[in-house]
């Protein structure tokens, strides 16, 4: 939602579709979700192939993140900008929306070469998409749940008012060749959350157990 003019500028999280060839595409949020909720399933080797009951991690956790992003066009109506007046918020929706779409080019010379009795057409390669929230947290994702609610029209039925929902999985090691850009991305994402976690944690049980306790681990 809007927020006050004496409020400290906040940075804009953002969605970055980033093609080869292609200038990337950049949807920042008109406005930051106020919540965004995270979940981290861990990758776990299975204890019966690995004859062991001690946990042994086989990689990155399975991590997926909800958010709602709210979309208005009030502001751009009051100051009757053109864009805003004729369409609305369509366009920024659209642009969310075309991000699960292969490009009308691509359908168009794939019917193509179908009709001149190609055997095969390989499917088009979906954008690799970046999650950007904040300069420390900047993730490849794959877009698997979108809900749109269209809130408010104007006279031509464009909306004016709109949420929309996202389910984000990111990707990590685990998904990506070590070639791919995304593969890098999230490796220098998680040495970011490594350094962060040296900030958050602290060897010194006194302030939660008190005393003096050392604790010895030889790992096996």
């Amino acid at each position: 939602m809007p927020t006050s003019p004496r409020s400290p500028r906040l940075l804009k999280g953002a969605l970055v579709a980033v093609e080869l060839g292609r200038t990337p595409r950049v949807i920042a949020f008109q406005y930051n979700p106020a919540t965004l909720s995270r979940t981290l399933e861990p990758r776990l080797v299975d204890e019966a192939a690995g004859g062991s009951a001690a946990p042994r991690l086989r990689g990155a956790p399975v991590e997926t993140i909800s958010l709602e992003v709210e979309i208005d066009a009030a502001d751009q109506l009051e100051r009757a900008e053109g864009s805003a007046v004729r369409l609305g918020v369509y366009p920024q929706i659209s642009a969310l929306e075309t991000l699960l779409y292969p490009s009308t080019n691509v359908v168009v010379a794939n019917t193509a070469l179908l009709a001149l009795g190609t055997l095969e057409v390989v499917p088009p390669v979906a954008p690799l998409i970046l999650f950007i929230w904040g300069p420390r947290r900047v993730v490849p994702v794959r877009l698997n749940s979108f809900g749109l609610t269209e809130e408010a029209f104007d006279v031509n039925l464009n909306p004016i008012r709109a949420r929309v929902s996202l389910g984000l999985r990111v990707l990590s090691y685990n998904d990506l060749r070590v070639l791919h850009p995304g593969y890098h991305l999230f490796m220098a994402h998680q040495v970011v959350k490594e350094a962060m976690a040296v900030l958050g944690t602290s060897a010194d049980l006194s302030s939660v157990i008190g005393g003096d306790v050392n604790l010895l681990w030889r790992g096996s």
